[in-house]
């Protein structure tokens, strides 16, 4: 098969009910097969599966290791060029994986791809995971075109360029196969959250290119699986961006930018006490506490990885130039401050 469709599932029986017809209804079987990967839930999902689509290949994980591990052992049981790492909780539209796939076969250095993704209940706008393409500041903050920050612009044709960028996201991701194995799929120790963004930087090391195809189109509802106002997100989301930084950053850049993003990390766990977040300020902490743990192991893993300067960085803070600047929007970024 040329696509294997991936949805990985816990305790999303209501997403399955809801979003899996569509995605079966829209993929070509002679192009594509979806398959679901159940992480060992607790509810009666696996249930429903056997009962409501027993002609969809199921894959039983036998422990939830979170979206890393969990979708690393189902891809090991699949034979594909292309994976799509697929969230349950995503509507899909008419021709959403012919594009994605054509410009791949074009071009033998894309590694990724994802789709322009928009907001389920807010059909006009992009949607926070993802958008319309990721990128990175230079100090590790992740963004996209059509979001910045807490900002999800509306879609307005302004993003429907195919163009090359930093990280594709891990809600609808297109992957070659061979690829993602050669590099070691996802990063285990993340558990959920980064994951793809760490993914994304090793293949850029090895020298491929990360694209969005805007002519490709999905609805994403978010936050299926830990809501946006999480500490447990929150904890994730600190401890894995410092690690992802350790990985992958080149020699003589690691020290100065870590020291700087801990700095960064303070001032952002006092804004959350400050604004009545306890336990989120509590996670900060956490997190630096369990990075400082994994550090030795992370350097160990940085001799694995050729590590250069990669396209798609903004070379500028985005938390200053969002702040203090007024930079809201991906347009109001200047393409002189990308490295490309």
């Amino acid at each position: 098969m040329k696509v294997a469709v991936v949805i990985l599932n816990y305790n999303g029986r209501k997403f399955l009910e809801q979003f899996l017809p569509n995605v079966i209804a829209n993929c070509d079987p002679m192009l594509a097969e979806v398959i679901v990967a159940d992480n060992a839930s607790t509810d009666d999902s696996v249930a429903f599966m056997r009962e409501r689509f027993p002609d969809i290949r199921l894959i039983e994980n036998e422990s939830n290791g979170g979206f890393a591990t969990g979708y690393n052992l189902a891809l090991q049981q699949i034979e594909a060029q292309y994976y799509v790492l697929l969230n349950s909780d995503i509507e899909v539209t008419p021709n959403w994986i012919e594009p994605v796939v054509a410009l791949m076969d074009a071009d033998p250095q894309i590694a990724a791809c994802q789709p322009k993704i928009l907001s389920y209940y807010h059909k006009e706008q992009f949607e926070y995971a993802g958008a319309c393409g990721g990128f990175i500041d230079k100090y590790g903050y992740p963004f996209c075109r059509g979001r910045v920050f807490q900002t999800l612009e509306n879609d307005e044709g302004q993003y429907d360029a195919p163009m090359e960028v930093f990280w594709a996201t891990g809600a609808c991701m297109f992957v070659r196969a061979d690829l993602y194995h050669q590099i070691g799929g996802l990063d285990d120790s993340f558990f959920a959250h980064m994951e793809e963004i760490d993914l994304c930087w090793r293949l850029k090391n090895a020298g491929y290119k990360i694209y969005c195809c805007p002519q490709s189109r999905i609805y994403h509802i978010g936050g299926g699986t830990l809501p946006k106002n999480s500490p447990r997100k929150t904890y994730l989301n600190f401890r894995n961006n410092l690690s992802l930084l350790v990985k992958n950053l080149p020699e003589h850049h690691l020290r100065r930018i870590i020291l700087y993003r801990i700095l960064l990390d303070w001032v952002a766990a006092f804004k959350f006490l400050f604004e009545g977040c306890p336990k989120d300020f509590q996670m900060v902490f956490k997190a630096h506490r369990d990075f400082y743990k994994r550090l030795k192991t992370l350097r160990k893993g940085r001799k694995t990885i050729e590590h250069k300067q990669v396209s798609c960085v903004y070379r500028r803070n985005i938390v200053f130039d969002n702040v203090l600047r007024g930079k809201k929007k991906f347009s109001e970024l200047e393409g002189r401050d990308f490295w490309l």
